[in-house]
């Protein structure tokens, strides 16, 4: 069994599904009492979310490769960055070490894909629905259309993954904001909804969407198991 080197802690609310997912899922593959190999290097969110509000992400991405090379050195097969926000450092983590990045975007567009669905909206904070280096991962490599909430409702989602879910509250009011949003976005057209921020599944599960839900959490995690058993 390979091990996997995850770069967490962003926040540890989703790091500790990674854990669990995978464990689970290599007790499944294996038979009990098997678990998996797994170094975390978790980082503390509070700076990160600050520099990240800050646009300091000279600063995130020298953090990021740190992690990198912490967990190449602590002998990790391979790397996983648990959150689709800090992807857009995924090109500094792959240049500070020679571990092969299994790409949060990848398994999800995988998974979509083996569907037969070609446009998809997508969920996440702020930075990862505005900015390119996420929908153009898509939309580029893997083909897909993909689109996003309007303004208010991409402010919305992003104030409840930093306000709330990042701090493990799970409030039903918040559920129902986000059934709403994926409801428009449905009726624009979206065939499925990538839930692109690793804490979203602590609050839509598939019962909230009358299209398919791409968890990437577990389609990351789920990918780092088939690395490490290949």
């Amino acid at each position: 069994m390979k091990t996997i080197g995850i770069i967490g802690g962003m926040s540890w609310e989703s790091s500790a599904q990674y854990y669990a997912i995978i464990n689970r899922a290599v007790r499944d593959r294996l038979g009990s009492p098997h678990s998996a190999r797994i170094l975390m290097h978790s980082l503390d969110f509070a700076p990160i979310a600050q520099m990240q509000a800050d646009g300091e992400w000279e600063q995130l991405g020298e953090a990021m490769a740190g992690s990198a090379r912490a967990l190449e050195a602590g002998g990790a097969d391979c790397l996983l960055i648990a959150t689709n926000t800090m992807h857009k450092l995924a090109d500094e983590v792959e240049e500070a070490c020679d571990l092969p990045l299994i790409h949060i975007a990848d398994s999800t567009a995988d998974a979509v894909c083996e569907k037969g669905l070609t446009r998809v909206a997508l969920l996440g904070t702020a930075f990862t629905m505005e900015q390119d280096f996420y929908r153009d991962r898509l939309e580029e490599h893997h083909g897909l259309d993909v689109i996003i909430p309007d303004n208010d409702d991409r402010a919305e989602v992003h104030r409840i993954i930093y306000e709330e879910l990042i701090a493990g509250e799970v409030r039903d009011t918040s559920r129902e904001a986000y059934r709403e949003i994926i409801e428009r976005l449905v009726d624009q057209g979206a065939q499925g909804v990538i839930l692109g921020c690793t804490e979203i599944m602590l609050l839509i599960s598939q019962s909230d969407s009358p299209v398919p839900i791409f968890d990437t959490t577990e389609l990351h995690a789920l990918a780092a198991v088939e690395f490490a058993l290949s």
